[in-house]
């Protein structure tokens, strides 16, 4: 139990079950108690890792196929701008192995945009930052060039379940003093008319209302001014099945056990960033692995090896293993990048 555990439950008393959305948001933004506004969630001292925490290798070429890309499309000024930053360390990375790019730095311009008052503080530590944003739409008009690593799966998601041709969702009450998963009663959803055709009945499928706003803005933003979009998550081309999973203390836990205190995310469906890029264009959908390989990651790592020896030499051979691997994060991690109609794909990535 938690305190933002009784909050809910009046709230629920009041109005009725939420939906995981609802949940979700206040588990993670409740302004007193949600999870990311109450502490700093990464690295080993935290619940999880992300890939830049692993190594700094993974923000090292990002930063250089952003710098391509800017490079590609004739030098302009703008922005240069991380949705979700963390601790900043992602960004730090880029702007470091982005030091020698002759006018770069001095072009763009860093924008963060960062709900979390505690990581704002954490990345003006470790960033140079024009300025921090609520929002994408806060972003000042201009080329863009943006990264954005696991910022998807922690917006929060609705959950439906097949029903015939009809789809219940899935909510959240009380029951015997806990909150509990239900289903509500069944109804036809025009927005799901399309998964009858590759759904059964039972399925689930997972529903972010915020992601086709987001990625649109962006995708029009690239389209007017220029630029380049690199979204890296876990999930993969369509939603199917339930993928909410909560983290504490780097094992999973209950997701409803005590809200406020476990990151909650889901993977993110693909298929929905790529059907609303319009009007820029959007790149293949590739396995992190393939894609970092294809950047130089291996050659990155062999350079670093040689001035390491001991356990610091096998931690770097661990940590692009975890990067790159199949079994590890090299498949289950994907990559999609948006660019301009006029342009190329970015380094790394097809069209």
């Amino acid at each position: 139990m938690t305190a933002l555990t009784d909050i809910l439950k009046a709230r629920i008393a009041r109005t009725g079950p939420l939906t995981l959305a609802d949940y979700m948001r206040e588990a993670l933004l409740h302004p007193e108690h949600g999870y990311y506004a109450t502490r700093d969630p990464f690295g080993q001292q935290g619940d999880f890792i992300t890939a830049p925490e692993i190594s700094q290798m993974f923000g090292e070429v990002i930063g250089l196929c952003i710098a391509q890309a800017w490079i590609d499309q004739g030098q302009p000024k703008g922005i240069l701008a991380e949705l979700g930053p963390g601790r900043g360390t992602l960004m730090a990375d880029i702007l470091r192995a982005t030091k020698g790019v002759p006018g770069f730095h001095e072009a763009l311009d860093v924008h963060l945009v960062e709900a979390s008052p505690v990581l704002r503080k954490a990345q003006a530590e470790r960033v140079p930052v024009k300025a921090f944003h609520d929002q994408i739409a806060d972003l000042p008009e201009g080329p863009l060039f943006l990264a954005a690593n696991e910022f998807f799966d922690a917006l929060p998601v609705r959950q439906f379940v097949r029903d015939g041709d009809a789809w219940r969702e899935r909510v959240i009450g009380v029951e015997d003093d806990a909150l509990t998963f239900g289903l509500s009663t069944a109804a036809p959803l025009e927005m799901l008319k399309h998964r009858l055709e590759d759904t059964n009945d039972g399925d689930l499928v997972e529903v972010c209302s915020a992601l086709p706003a987001i990625t649109s803005q962006i995708g029009e933003r690239i389209d007017n001014h220029g630029g380049l979009a690199l979204f890296i998550d876990y999930g993969d081309w369509r939603s199917l099945g339930d993928t909410l999973q909560a983290l504490k203390g780097h094992e999973r836990t209950d997701p409803l056990a005590e809200p406020g205190s476990a990151d909650l995310t889901c993977h993110v469906d693909f298929e929905a960033i790529a059907l609303n890029a319009a009007p820029a264009k959007f790149t293949r959908v590739t396995p992190q692995g393939v894609f970092l390989e294809r950047l130089g990651i291996t050659d990155r790592a062999r350079a670093l090896a040689s001035r390491l020896s001991g356990n610091a030499l096998e931690s770097h051979i661990a940590a692009h293993r975890r990067l790159t691997h199949p079994a590890e994060m090299g498949d289950l991690f994907k990559v999609i990048g948006l660019y301009p109609a006029n342009s190329t794909p970015p380094a790394g990535l097809e069209a």
